[in-house]
């Protein structure tokens, strides 16, 4: 029996998330924003990973990796022959790119976690080790040096028909894999402005923020330049100390302001609506429309008399019920709050996927005051 629904016989996996007419919580100047200029660098590398178990480079797919082998033995005093260069076949070595973030105010013999990732071919770098490799930042200079065995938190196993792999065996991390070698100059202490770039554009947030601190340092320190910036005077106080004075700020608590949005994702069902979310008055009709299929199949069987080869048969017989339920008509009056809309929508039978329908279709006649977005 097969039995398709629609409307309030339709099942989907559903979360519904709201929060209810109550004070925002507060959020830290720190969480709301970043001080500019203060961020991580994005340094690269090429290098090798040697020790694998004949699950490296092939010589014939990666061209490259004899070059970079035979380009390291040279620096290390081992002259490979000309003629012999083709001839090479390193499986238990593999080419790879090593990435890593370089922190703000790092100093020189720090060190910094590495990601080890496969270029070429190689099927899996599990207890590989990365050779010294230069990580380099967008200015080509050399800012870090990696080196370390490599950690890929999985593992792989095969017999004559079958195997079992756990995790992705070709990238692999190496913690403190990297030492510091260059720093980047940058004297914090003496700048005489901050700038704070908020991590969500919006103009009534960056307002608070300019007030919290112009209040806690009862000065006029602090101006918003837009909806995601803030621009902070260093008071004379702290004018060789910024360190101190960002301290004092970014400890500071604020009710972020939010926009009115509904979030749908329509694949699972799921619907998220924030507590500034209002709806005008608005009627809404439900119908509960059904159809029902079943198969029975029905089975004939020849008579005594019939002729012979005559076989029996099964016959399909196939019954198709549709009905419509009861319709309701909700009132959702005007400035009610968010939990009473839900509750009112339930009362009347709406599932997850006739929700979602019902909040686009107030939104379409202009009654929902939010942004409605799909995911």
């Amino acid at each position: 029996m097969f039995n398709h629904y629609f409307g309030q016989k339709l099942w989907a996996i559903f979360i519904l998330v709201f929060f209810l007419a109550s004070p925002a919580h507060s959020a830290r100047i720190k969480d709301l924003s970043s001080i500019e200029g203060v961020r991580s660098n994005q340094l690269i590398g090429f290098g090798l990973v040697i020790g694998l178990t004949g699950t490296g480079d092939s010589a014939t797919n990666v061209f490259f990796s004899i070059q970079t082998i035979v380009s390291m033995l040279k620096k290390l005093g081992v002259t490979v022959p000309t003629a012999e260069v083709d001839q090479l076949k390193f499986k238990n070595i593999a080419t790879v790119i090593v990435t890593s973030k370089l922190p703000p105010f790092a100093k020189q013999g720090d060190h910094i976690d590495v990601t080890v990732s496969s270029l070429g071919d190689a099927k899996s770098l599990q207890g590989g080790t990365l050779l010294m490799t230069p990580l380099k930042g967008p200015d080509g200079n050399t800012y870090a040096v990696a080196q370390g065995a490599l950690s890929i938190g999985g593992f792989s196993v095969a017999g004559a028909a079958r195997g079992i792999q756990k995790n992705h065996l070709t990238v692999g991390r190496i913690a403190n894999g990297a030492q510091v070698e260059k720093e980047l100059e940058y004297d914090f202490n003496s700048k005489k402005e901050i700038i704070l770039s908020l991590k969500e554009s919006d103009f009534t947030t960056a307002s608070r923020i300019s007030k919290a601190i112009n209040d806690h340092m009862k000065d006029s320190l602090a101006s918003m330049v837009n909806g995601g910036t803030v621009r902070v005077k260093v008071p004379e106080l702290y004018l060789k100390n910024t360190s101190s004075f960002v301290t004092r700020i970014e400890s500071l608590d604020i009710t972020p302001d939010s926009e009115a949005k509904v979030i749908i994702d329509e694949r699972t069902g799921t619907i998220v609506m924030g507590e500034n979310v209002k709806i005008s008055s608005v009627a809404v009709a439900h119908g509960a429309l059904f159809i029902n299929i079943t198969e029975e199949p029905i089975v004939s069987q020849p008579s005594p008399l019939a002729p012979e080869g005559a076989e029996t048969v099964i016959l399909p017989r196939t019954r198709v019920a549709a009905g419509e339920g009861i319709d309701k008509l909700l009132v959702i009056p005007k400035s009610i709050s968010l939990g009473d809309v839900v509750r009112g929508l339930n009362s009347i039978g709406v599932t997850p996927r006739d929700l979602i329908a019902i909040l686009q279709a107030i939104k379409a006649s202009g009654a929902l005051h939010a942004r409605l977005e799909l995911i």
